[in-house]
């Protein structure tokens, strides 16, 4: 069995050493004045060319810091002019000092704030990991292979300030499953019974088939070595695969009776291995890349979510997939654009009787156990072709370097027809598929993966298909077993999809970074989008009354903002079933594509 972390106890934690810790310290408040500034958590006073200071809750502690201002109230914040006083001295920067500080400014409530200060200081941590492990340069990240890209990258989510708080997960545990992390991992195999698991999968796939393909004959046929020598009808069973920590942590000592009853029966590591991606419970296969990702429940609280997976959901999962792939390819304009998705072809979940009577419907109790097969993209690659992380072009290095602009270097084309063309890839699709069907993903950086040719983005691939997307036009047709996915969201929420997941929480971050290295300046970014929009809208003129009706070229739209979210309540930020209502809407931003 795979062992997290086999070495001496005080190299778990060598990377916590006084200068790595500062300089954590450092990005976290520099993230944090920059995002709860963006929010309105926090309103800095202007001290005049580009000087600013934010005053703690009770006025005796100040933050003195210098920004530049972008499009979308963006602060642009310079890490190293972070300064702290008190009493007219300067003290060191500590984020949980920051956040304790504030907390009144960041409506902390006493039961919020030590979990959020525990996700801080995870974080925090991570940080310090990241910053201890071997330096890669932005254009060796570009250049690299799919995986080192996935595991190479120092930030999360560009908007969360605690985003790789990971609660659950020991030091050990973290160098063992954590992505940056890089660690191989066999996936822990169960064999669950029939009469308490659902196993549903996509057209022209069952089990068998899935499993063979998955594993092969040899640890196929083992596995059922195993039943059938504890006396097991191996055709009783499905197979089920489990994060290691999952099985450690939760499975067996929480669903110790399913074990001991022989409901669960433990079958061994898998032969495969595997590298967790950005999203944590996500497992890409290195062994054999053409197999599927696999998605485990892992019962850790991180950023505002238990990342269990509910055995109830899941069933739909592969018809809700097979129903959007089927969509995709009917339509010329997603055809012409060759955007794609990964499919969840199968998935499985496990009923434990007692936590279902025992708790409502959306506990955690109800996602300790369930999996999906997601395809692999590597299969469908051609040529030249190859693959990164769309999270990968927010990433700078430590001189400054960026991911995006070594890309565009690498093409050799002018920067702004380098953008025409990854919008073209990315944000065509995203538009075309919410005013035609009006459908939404939820498109984020590790959500999307570009695929690259000599530096130029030439398609996309989205995944996390069946929790994250939504119809919310009642005139799109939906099979019966898809029909869940359909969302009532009022008329004039509809674009703040749009709005603020692909304006506001990925452009925003991504216009500076090109600003900084001198590639793009500002208002050639935003025209360039505009100019894409508009390119698009042209294409398909029989869409135009819904171009008026959902106006993309608005002086304005509504601030939603994610902290706020996880501020308020860090266990379960948002109800998927009601993800509208839980927004948090704070004035407004001014559209930076009304000028284009």
């Amino acid at each position: 069995m795979t062992r997290p972390y086999p070495g001496p106890a005080a190299d778990a934690v060598a990377h916590l050493t006084p200068e790595l810790w500062a300089a954590a310290n450092r990005a976290l408040i520099r993230k944090a004045l920059a995002e709860f500034s963006h929010e309105r958590l926090l309103t800095p006073e202007s001290l005049g060319d580009g000087a600013y200071r934010v005053v703690s809750d009770d006025g005796a502690t100040a933050y003195h810091f210098r920004a530049e201002r972008f499009a979308l109230d963006h602060w642009e914040v310079a890490a190293d002019s972070v300064t702290r006083h008190r009493d007219g001295e300067e003290y060191p920067l500590d984020a949980l000092e920051f956040i304790i500080e504030l907390r009144t400014s960041l409506a902390l409530t006493d039961a919020v704030l030590p979990v959020y200060l525990e996700e801080i200081s995870a974080t925090l941590a991570g940080t310090a990991f990241k910053l201890a492990t071997k330096y890669t340069t932005a254009a060796g990240l570009a250049s690299s292979g799919f995986q080192d890209i996935e595991t190479g990258m120092t930030e999360g989510h560009p908007c969360f300030v605690a985003n790789n708080g990971r609660l659950g997960f020991g030091v050990h545990e973290y160098r063992a499953f954590a992505p940056e992390a890089a660690s191989e991992v066999r996936l822990v195999w169960l064999a669950a019974h029939r009469d308490r698991a659902t196993f549903t999968a996509g057209a022209g796939l069952d089990h068998e088939t899935l499993m063979r393909s998955e594993l092969g004959d040899g640890q196929r046929d083992r596995f059922a070595a195993v039943l059938r020598e504890q006396g097991l009808n191996p055709g009783d069973y499905l197979l089920l695969p489990v994060h290691p920590w999952q099985w450690w942590n939760k499975l067996s000592v929480t669903f110790a009776a399913e074990v001991a009853q022989r409901h669960l029966v433990f079958l061994g590591e898998s032969d495969d291995r595997y590298l967790a991606q950005q999203s944590i419970r996500t497992f890409f296969n290195t062994s054999r890349p053409e197999r599927h990702y696999v998605k485990t429940a892992l019962s850790v609280l991180n950023m505002g979510f238990m990342r269990g997976l509910s055995a109830a959901y899941m069933e739909a999962t592969p018809a809700i997939n097979d129903w959007l792939a089927g969509l995709i390819e009917s339509d010329g304009v997603l055809r012409a654009a060759r955007f794609s998705i990964i499919r969840e072809r199968a998935a499985i979940g496990y009923h434990h009787r007692a936590f279902e009577a025992a708790t409502a419907k959306g506990s955690p109790y109800r996602k300790m156990l369930a999996a999906l097969w997601r395809e692999s993209p590597v299969p469908s690659l051609t040529g030249g072709e190859r693959l990164a992380t769309m999270a990968s072009l927010l990433h700078t290095d430590r001189d400054g370097g960026s991911v995006a602009a070594a890309l565009i270097a690498e093409s050799s084309l002018a920067p702004r027809e380098w953008l025409r063309r990854y919008l073209d890839a990315y944000l065509v699709p995203v538009l075309h598929c919410f005013y035609a069907y009006g459908l939404v993903f939820m498109p984020h950086g590790e959500n999307v993966i570009l695929v690259i040719e000599n530096g130029v983005v030439v398609r996309t691939v989205f995944k996390d298909i069946a929790e994250e997307i939504a119809v919310m036009e009642r005139d799109t047709p939906l099979p019966p077993e898809v029909e869940r996915i359909r969302a009532e969201v009022p008329e004039d929420m509809r674009l703040l999809s749009v709005f603020t997941d692909v304006l506001d929480c990925f452009l925003r971050f991504l216009s500076p970074v090109l600003v900084r290295e001198g590639v793009l300046d500002e208002g050639a970014f935003w025209s360039t989008v505009a100019e894409r929009v508009r390119a698009y809208q042209d294409s398909v003129p029989e869409l135009a009354e819904r171009f008026c009706r959902y106006d993309l070229f608005t002086d304005e739209f509504a601030l939603s903002c994610l902290n706020r979210l996880q501020l308020r309540d860090n266990e379960q930020m948002v109800d998927l079933q009601d993800p509208s209502g839980a927004l948090q809407l704070v004035g407004t931003l001014r559209n930076p594509l009304a000028k284009g």
